[in-house]
């Protein structure tokens, strides 16, 4: 790994990159002390250490989610961009360092296409105009290309000639989507969606496992990476086979399938693990389960539609709710004391946290610390380089349980 370091002509106005001026490795090194500052503490009181941060072998190209806001100029154009940092003044980009080299130039000729066919730009102090935002996603290890437009209403006029000039100059798209957002709010997608072109979903892999990404999917910016972080997620699990295993904030079920799929991959004298993976979202959850059916494990993984917390509740109350390993993802805000009071009373052996936001890992360690759990290791992945962000994955067992596999949720549990 070299001392390079990169530039980036519109890097001071952006704030996206607030790190770039500084060499790689030096970047590691300030991570790995932020969170030995951060998480040292809380894993040193059970006697464990930090690991050493995995970084990428050439930090540039890896966010392969990209997107747009659009706002209309006097001469008629529309711009698209970044907003400059605590701004909402769009600053132009060409092209950006960390996105897949494909993602900018669709988004800037969406716009031009826009004003070519006439339809307006979203005014964003009036809340007129029909095109707000724009997102691409581009596939890791395939092909695909999922565009989404995020219109401020139903109404999308000449979106037929809106379509052909887009397939005209990117034939690389696999599929559009038209996605409604019409709620005067920072949050880019509503929760409405429209195909316009293609089959409205992308497919992507991640650890030899397929999966479908739609327009509103949670799907890692950082692929790359995201193999890292699952690869010592499952490793952290210490799965040999047979095991319950519960997979909260689940989403479209990545984290569990690719935990189910490396137990397989075993060998035929390994039996399956038994996941069942909680989500409130019920597209999410309809979509898990295309997942778990296209990579051949419909039989191991199954999802429900229901809040985690609630569903561990009723999985201890009927008796048969012993899950051997719990992995749970929360979101940026951590879990939750009646979340963490949930686990606990399943009584896993292993419990796999993942999180975007070690500020609020470090208070859950320490709420799971108080209910008989102890921080056994702690992994650092650096999922957005140029930034002070760090992804860690905290394993916890135990302290004086004997691993004894559960018998599973009863059939009440897995309905949704």
């Amino acid at each position: 790994m070299s001392f390079r370091t990169y530039t980036c002509p519109i890097s001071r106005h952006c704030g996206g990159c607030e790190w770039l001026a500084v060499p790689y490795p030096i970047q590691l090194r300030r991570k790995q002390s932020m969170m030995e500052e951060l998480l040292g503490p809380v894993a040193g009181r059970d006697g464990a250490r930090l690991g050493r941060i995995h970084g990428m072998e050439e930090p540039v190209s890896f966010r392969h989610k990209a997107a747009t806001p659009f706002s209309p100029t006097r001469g008629g154009a529309i711009r698209s961009g970044f907003y400059a940092a605590g701004t909402h003044r769009i600053v132009d980009c060409d092209a950006c360092l960390v996105e897949d080299p494909r993602a900018r130039p669709i988004l800037n000729d969406v716009a031009c296409i826009c004003a070519q066919v006439g339809i307006h730009a979203y005014q964003e102090d009036r809340g007129r105009g029909i095109l707000r935002h724009a997102v691409v996603r581009c596939g890791y290890a395939t092909d695909d290309i999922l565009l989404t437009l995020v219109t401020n209403g139903q109404q999308l006029p000449r979106s037929n000639e809106l379509v052909e000039g887009i397939v005209r100059s990117h034939p690389e798209v696999t599929s559009i989507v038209q996605n409604v957002n019409q709620r005067r709010t920072n949050a880019i997608l509503g929760r409405e969606c429209r195909t316009l072109f293609g089959p409205g979903v992308m497919h992507d892999k991640l650890l030899g496992c397929t999966f479908e990404i739609g327009p509103t999917s949670f799907y890692q910016t950082n692929p790359r990476q995201t193999e890292v972080l699952y690869a010592l997620a499952v490793e952290a699990a210490g799965l040999r086979g047979g095991e319950r295993v519960l997979d909260a904030y689940c989403g479209t079920g990545t984290i569990g399938i690719c935990a189910a799929a490396a137990t397989r991959r075993r060998g035929a004298e390994v039996q399956d693990v038994r996941v069942i993976g909680v989500e409130q979202v019920g597209d999410a959850v309809a979509c898990a389960r295309r997942n778990a059916t296209a990579n051949g494990l419909g039989g191991s993984c199954s999802f429900v539609r229901e809040d985690a917390t609630a569903f561990m509740r009723k999985a201890a109350g009927c008796g048969e709710g012993r899950f051997d390993v719990v992995f749970m993802d929360p979101p940026r805000a951590g879990s939750t004391p009646a979340f963490i009071h949930g686990v606990a009373g399943l009584a896993p052996h292993r419990v796999v946290y993942i999180s975007c936001n070690p500020t609020t890992q470090a208070r859950d360690l320490k709420e799971f610390q108080q209910l008989g759990y102890a921080v056994s290791t702690v992994e650092l992945v650096d999922m957005f380089p140029h930034t002070k962000h760090v992804e860690t994955i905290a394993l916890m067992t135990r302290n004086g349980g004997e691993w004894t596999r559960g018998q599973g949720p009863c059939g009440e549990c897995e309905e949704e």
